[in-house]
């Protein structure tokens, strides 16, 4: 049960020492009946470690409520990306004081329509690799291939006022390779149009942590997490590594 090992990843806990050359070894059976906190220098075995697979280990967390979930896979983002493409752009949204537009209908039988959003600075488009750039009706294979060239991709779709992000189930923000997410529990979705205050900066940096915070989403970070057994004869203690 991921919840209860991160519960007792953040209580106080023994600390098991493998260094420490001046104390000396205790047996785990006397940790065991130890109150925490406590520092031992052990020498045990390891009997059994998860998860077996190493990038099973990556996990997101919200610092806020402590909740700990599975790394969305591909497939879901892209079920996401379908279903937010059904609702055309608006096109009444394009084009802002803040953002220029560019839409275009797929010639596929779908015949799809797809808007990309690219925000200004000092009314002036930037350079690709400063810029960030808002997307609806993309597809995952789309999405991807846009931030191979800009800093910043947001995917979203219009409602009748302003644009908005999708699901939290998604990502709600990608920057090269690595895809961002919000916790659902404790994140309050502004409108896209506080994007615009970042914008109006001197340097717009458009750091995650900063889009986050103006979007009102509550950042999930990526951990690492894993539980050891070892034993030494005399019992056997579960260990928990938690790391950012």
């Amino acid at each position: 049960d991921l919840e209860s090992h991160l519960r007792r990843c953040q209580q106080l806990s023994v600390t098991v020492l493998t260094d420490h050359q001046d104390l000396n070894n205790t047996e785990l059976k006397t940790i065991l009946n130890s109150m925490a906190p406590q520092q031992y220098r052990i020498r045990a075995k390891l009997r059994t470690y998860k998860p077996q697979k190493l990038y099973q280990s990556i996990k997101l967390h919200c610092s806020k409520c402590k909740s700990l979930q599975e790394v969305p896979d591909g497939d879901d983002f892209d079920f996401i990306l379908q279903g937010s493409a059904v609702t055309a752009p608006n096109p009444e949204l394009h084009n802002t004081s803040w953002y220029d537009s560019v839409m275009w209908t797929t010639q596929d039988q779908k015949q799809r329509k797809i808007a990309i959003h690219f925000v200004k600075h000092d009314e002036m488009l930037q350079q690709p690799e400063d810029t960030l750039l808002m997307i609806e009706g993309g597809t995952l294979k789309e999405v991807w291939k846009l931030t191979k060239r800009f800093k910043c991709v947001i995917p979203v779709r219009s409602t009748e006022d302003d644009l908005e992000l999708l699901d939290l189930s998604a990502p709600f923000l990608l920057q090269g390779n690595i895809k961002y997410y919000g916790c659902k529990q404790c994140s309050t979705p502004k409108p896209i149009k506080s994007l615009s205050s970042v914008a109006a900066e001197q340097r717009p940096s458009w750091e995650p942590t900063e889009i986050a915070q103006v979007l009102g989403i509550e950042l999930l970070q990526y951990v690492f997490i894993m539980k050891f057994t070892l034993v030494d004869g005399t019992g056997a203690l579960n260990a928990y590594l938690f790391d950012y």
